[in-house]
Protein backbone atom coordinates (compact mmCIF):
# COMPACT_ATOMS: atom_id res chain seq x y z
CA UNK A 1 0.00 0.00 0.00
CA UNK A 2 1.24 3.48 -0.43
CA UNK A 3 0.43 6.42 1.38
CA UNK A 4 0.10 10.44 0.56
CA UNK A 5 2.63 11.66 2.78
CA UNK A 6 3.65 15.42 3.34
CA UNK A 7 7.36 16.94 3.11
CA UNK A 8 8.88 19.79 4.65
CA UNK A 9 8.66 22.06 1.45
CA UNK A 10 4.59 21.43 1.42
CA UNK A 11 5.28 19.38 -1.18
CA UNK A 12 3.34 15.16 -1.07
CA UNK A 13 5.44 12.60 -1.70
CA UNK A 14 3.82 8.20 -1.14
CA UNK A 15 5.06 5.91 1.32
CA UNK A 16 5.74 2.37 0.14
CA UNK A 17 4.68 -0.11 2.47
CA UNK A 18 6.21 -2.79 0.30
CA UNK A 19 9.33 -1.23 -0.10
CA UNK A 20 9.67 0.70 3.21
CA UNK A 21 10.86 3.87 1.94
CA UNK A 22 9.15 7.54 0.46
CA UNK A 23 9.49 7.85 -3.41
CA UNK A 24 10.87 11.10 -2.42
CA UNK A 25 13.14 13.38 0.06
CA UNK A 26 11.34 13.79 2.98
CA UNK A 27 12.53 17.29 3.15
CA UNK A 28 11.21 18.08 0.03
CA UNK A 29 9.64 15.97 -2.66
CA UNK A 30 9.21 19.23 -5.30
CA UNK A 31 12.42 20.47 -4.67
CA UNK A 32 14.72 17.35 -4.75
CA UNK A 33 13.13 16.71 -8.24
CA UNK A 34 14.24 20.27 -9.47
CA UNK A 35 17.17 20.33 -7.83
CA UNK A 36 18.46 16.83 -8.79
CA UNK A 37 16.95 16.30 -11.98
CA UNK A 38 15.74 19.47 -13.61
CA UNK A 39 18.79 21.68 -12.78
CA UNK A 40 21.61 19.71 -12.70
CA UNK A 41 20.24 17.21 -15.23
CA UNK A 42 18.10 18.47 -17.35
CA UNK A 43 18.98 22.14 -17.62
CA UNK A 44 22.47 20.99 -18.27
CA UNK A 45 22.12 18.39 -20.66
CA UNK A 46 19.59 20.41 -23.10
CA UNK A 47 21.93 23.99 -23.48
CA UNK A 48 22.16 24.34 -27.05
CA UNK A 49 19.76 21.14 -28.00
CA UNK A 50 16.48 21.34 -29.83
CA UNK A 51 15.20 17.59 -28.84
CA UNK A 52 16.47 15.78 -25.51
CA UNK A 53 15.89 11.73 -25.21
CA UNK A 54 15.59 10.76 -21.42
CA UNK A 55 15.49 7.12 -19.70
CA UNK A 56 14.16 7.48 -16.36
CA UNK A 57 15.14 4.80 -14.10
CA UNK A 58 11.96 4.48 -11.86
CA UNK A 59 8.85 6.71 -13.05
CA UNK A 60 6.51 6.62 -9.87
CA UNK A 61 4.49 9.36 -9.28
CA UNK A 62 5.24 11.23 -12.59
CA UNK A 63 6.62 14.06 -10.40
CA UNK A 64 9.98 14.53 -13.07
CA UNK A 65 8.52 13.57 -15.89
CA UNK A 66 5.97 16.63 -16.03
CA UNK A 67 8.38 19.08 -14.55
CA UNK A 68 10.74 18.02 -17.48
CA UNK A 69 7.80 18.14 -19.93
CA UNK A 70 7.15 21.64 -18.34
CA UNK A 71 10.53 23.00 -18.70
CA UNK A 72 11.09 21.55 -22.22
CA UNK A 73 7.62 22.87 -23.10
CA UNK A 74 8.84 26.51 -22.30
CA UNK A 75 12.13 26.58 -23.67
CA UNK A 76 10.88 24.60 -27.46
CA UNK A 77 12.72 21.83 -26.76
CA UNK A 78 11.31 18.64 -27.98
CA UNK A 79 11.34 15.81 -25.17
CA UNK A 80 10.87 12.30 -26.16
CA UNK A 81 10.96 10.46 -22.70
CA UNK A 82 11.03 6.80 -21.65
CA UNK A 83 10.64 5.84 -18.21
CA UNK A 84 10.59 2.31 -17.13
CA UNK A 85 8.81 1.52 -13.68
CA UNK A 86 8.46 -2.03 -12.75
CA UNK A 87 5.15 -1.52 -10.29
CA UNK A 88 3.41 1.45 -11.79
CA UNK A 89 0.98 3.14 -9.70
CA UNK A 90 -2.91 3.42 -10.59
CA UNK A 91 -3.55 6.82 -12.00
CA UNK A 92 -6.39 7.42 -8.90
CA UNK A 93 -3.10 6.98 -6.66
CA UNK A 94 -0.94 9.63 -9.22
CA UNK A 95 -4.13 11.94 -9.38
CA UNK A 96 -4.02 12.48 -5.12
CA UNK A 97 -0.69 13.76 -4.94
CA UNK A 98 -1.79 17.15 -5.84
CA UNK A 99 0.89 17.71 -8.24
CA UNK A 100 -1.16 19.21 -10.96
CA UNK A 101 -0.40 22.40 -8.79
CA UNK A 102 2.86 22.70 -9.81
CA UNK A 103 2.93 22.39 -13.93
CA UNK A 104 -0.08 24.07 -16.21
CA UNK A 105 -3.30 22.86 -16.56
CA UNK A 106 -2.66 21.95 -20.12
CA UNK A 107 0.52 19.28 -19.25
CA UNK A 108 -1.02 17.59 -16.53
CA UNK A 109 -4.25 17.26 -18.34
CA UNK A 110 -2.41 15.89 -21.54
CA UNK A 111 0.27 13.70 -18.78
CA UNK A 112 -3.08 12.21 -16.94
CA UNK A 113 -5.63 11.56 -19.92
CA UNK A 114 -2.09 9.43 -21.66
CA UNK A 115 -0.84 7.50 -18.19
CA UNK A 116 -2.46 4.46 -18.93
CA UNK A 117 -1.60 4.34 -22.73
CA UNK A 118 1.80 5.35 -21.84
CA UNK A 119 2.14 1.67 -20.09
CA UNK A 120 1.38 0.10 -23.45
CA UNK A 121 2.83 2.27 -26.03
CA UNK A 122 4.63 4.99 -26.43
CA UNK A 123 1.90 8.35 -26.19
CA UNK A 124 2.19 11.65 -28.19
CA UNK A 125 0.87 13.96 -25.64
CA UNK A 126 1.36 17.31 -27.63
CA UNK A 127 4.12 18.22 -30.81
CA UNK A 128 7.33 18.65 -28.24
CA UNK A 129 6.94 15.26 -26.22
CA UNK A 130 6.34 11.60 -26.58
CA UNK A 131 5.78 9.34 -23.08
CA UNK A 132 7.06 6.09 -22.86
CA UNK A 133 6.81 4.26 -19.71
CA UNK A 134 7.85 0.37 -20.17
CA UNK A 135 5.96 -1.66 -17.57
CA UNK A 136 9.35 -3.76 -16.55
CA UNK A 137 12.80 -4.05 -14.43
CA UNK A 138 15.48 -2.73 -15.68
CA UNK A 139 17.35 -5.70 -16.04
CA UNK A 140 14.62 -6.49 -19.00
CA UNK A 141 14.75 -2.88 -20.67
CA UNK A 142 16.63 -3.15 -24.26
CA UNK A 143 15.95 -0.71 -26.89
CA UNK A 144 18.09 0.74 -30.20
CA UNK A 145 17.34 4.19 -28.75
CA UNK A 146 20.03 6.24 -27.44
CA UNK A 147 19.60 8.69 -25.00
CA UNK A 148 21.00 12.14 -23.78
CA UNK A 149 20.15 12.09 -20.20
CA UNK A 150 19.53 9.33 -17.46
CA UNK A 151 17.50 10.32 -14.53
CA UNK A 152 18.20 7.25 -12.28
CA UNK A 153 15.76 7.64 -9.13
CA UNK A 154 15.33 4.24 -8.28
CA UNK A 155 15.03 3.37 -4.71
CA UNK A 156 18.18 4.03 -1.94
CA UNK A 157 20.66 1.30 -2.11
CA UNK A 158 18.84 0.23 1.44
CA UNK A 159 15.84 -1.03 0.02
CA UNK A 160 16.78 -1.52 -3.11
CA UNK A 161 19.91 -3.25 -3.44
CA UNK A 162 20.33 -4.94 -6.71
CA UNK A 163 18.88 -1.24 -8.19
CA UNK A 164 22.47 -0.49 -7.61
CA UNK A 165 24.86 -3.69 -8.39
CA UNK A 166 27.72 -2.73 -10.97
CA UNK A 167 26.11 -4.75 -13.69
CA UNK A 168 22.90 -2.92 -13.18
CA UNK A 169 24.72 0.38 -13.55
CA UNK A 170 26.36 -0.92 -16.99
CA UNK A 171 23.45 -1.83 -18.37
CA UNK A 172 21.99 1.23 -17.37
CA UNK A 173 24.99 3.20 -18.54
CA UNK A 174 24.83 1.55 -21.86
CA UNK A 175 21.84 3.82 -23.27
CA UNK A 176 23.51 6.79 -23.35
CA UNK A 177 25.19 8.24 -26.34
CA UNK A 178 28.68 9.37 -26.24
CA UNK A 179 28.51 12.78 -24.47
CA UNK A 180 25.34 11.82 -22.31
CA UNK A 181 24.80 12.54 -18.89
CA UNK A 182 23.78 10.47 -15.89
CA UNK A 183 22.39 12.32 -12.70
CA UNK A 184 20.89 10.70 -9.60
CA UNK A 185 20.40 11.75 -6.40
CA UNK A 186 23.02 9.11 -4.80
CA UNK A 187 26.59 9.21 -4.05
CA UNK A 188 28.73 6.45 -2.85
CA UNK A 189 32.07 5.08 -3.40
CA UNK A 190 30.73 2.02 -5.21
CA UNK A 191 28.69 4.14 -7.07
CA UNK A 192 31.10 6.61 -8.50
CA UNK A 193 33.82 3.84 -9.05
CA UNK A 194 30.48 1.81 -11.20
CA UNK A 195 29.83 4.48 -13.91
CA UNK A 196 33.69 5.42 -13.94
CA UNK A 197 34.38 1.88 -15.35
CA UNK A 198 32.29 2.27 -17.76
CA UNK A 199 34.07 5.63 -19.05
CA UNK A 200 32.15 8.56 -17.33
CA UNK A 201 33.51 11.74 -15.90
CA UNK A 202 32.49 11.86 -12.34
CA UNK A 203 31.02 15.41 -10.91
CA UNK A 204 30.27 15.68 -7.25
CA UNK A 205 27.70 18.58 -6.58
CA UNK A 206 25.62 19.86 -3.79
CA UNK A 207 22.93 17.45 -3.28
CA UNK A 208 18.86 18.26 -2.79
CA UNK A 209 18.19 19.71 1.29
CA UNK A 210 19.12 16.44 3.34
CA UNK A 211 21.65 15.46 1.40
CA UNK A 212 25.40 16.48 1.30
CA UNK A 213 26.35 15.63 -2.64
CA UNK A 214 24.94 13.86 -5.55
CA UNK A 215 26.09 12.55 -8.57
CA UNK A 216 26.08 14.03 -12.59
CA UNK A 217 28.39 11.53 -14.98
CA UNK A 218 29.46 12.48 -18.50
CA UNK A 219 29.83 9.90 -20.90
CA UNK A 220 33.60 10.41 -22.78
CA UNK A 221 32.90 11.40 -26.43
CA UNK A 222 34.17 8.96 -29.01
CA UNK A 223 37.34 9.69 -30.61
Amino acid sequence: MNIITPTADGSNTLYSETIGEHYHSKHGALQESKHVFIDAGLKFSSAQKSEILILEVGFGTGLNFILSYEYCAENNIKLNYTSIEAFPLTREVIEQTGYQAYVPEQIWTSFIENYDGALKAEQNLSPLCELEIPHITLAEFDTSKKFDLIYYDAFSVQHQPEMWSDEIISHACSFLKPGGVFVTYAITGKLKRAVKANGFTIEKLPGAPGKREMLRATKAEDK
